[in-house]
């Protein structure tokens, strides 16, 4: 559930809220009663491409029965603060939850670098020997990026144009 927005890891108010057994109203009305403890880098409400963006994607309604605003997000930081207003036992085990999964993810985000760090070494050794060994680099080194995101294909009926299969 953790996103990357604005080039940060975030967590969606209503995924926050069903974790704390809350409603996203009473999670969003607690946070504005305590404004003062969530500056910009703790939370940040999408703008309207981003929150476009997030509705094409989770296919969240827009009109009647939908949000009628746009979503909150909730960096790691404003997570931990979130512990501070909402107070019940279920809110602070959830937390400690959370806590958990971004310190994994910072592991393995650095674990990751380490492994980029020993096969440049290895191929400044071994690089320039041989033609296989540079395909081999290369291979390794897009399997550790992260993945692009891609469009997501159009399934159903064309109403202008041709139809397009699931591959563009």
């Amino acid at each position: 559930m953790i996103l990357l927005v604005r080039a940060q890891r975030v967590l969606l108010d209503e995924d926050l809220a069903r974790m704390y057994g809350v409603s996203t109203g009473a999670l969003v009305q607690a946070v504005k009663r305590n404004m003062e403890r969530f500056p910009g880098d703790f939370m940040f409400q999408l703008d309207e491409k981003e929150a476009a963006a997030l509705r094409s994607q989770t296919v969240i309604s827009k009109g009647r029965g939908g949000r009628r605003y746009r979503p909150y997000v909730f960096t790691e930081q404003g997570v931990a603060m979130l512990s501070s207003v909402l107070r019940s036992p279920r809110a602070i085990a959830v937390n400690v939850q959370i806590m958990r999964a971004f310190v994994h993810l910072r592991q393995v985000l650095a674990s990751n670098e380490h492994l980029r760090q020993k096969l440049e070494a290895l191929e400044r050794k071994f690089g320039d020997h041989d033609e296989k060994f540079a395909v081999i680099f290369e291979a390794i080194r897009q399997l550790m990026t992260e993945p692009q995101e891609r469009p997501k294909p159009r399934i159903g009926y064309a109403t202008e144009g041709p139809i397009q299969d699931r591959d563009g």
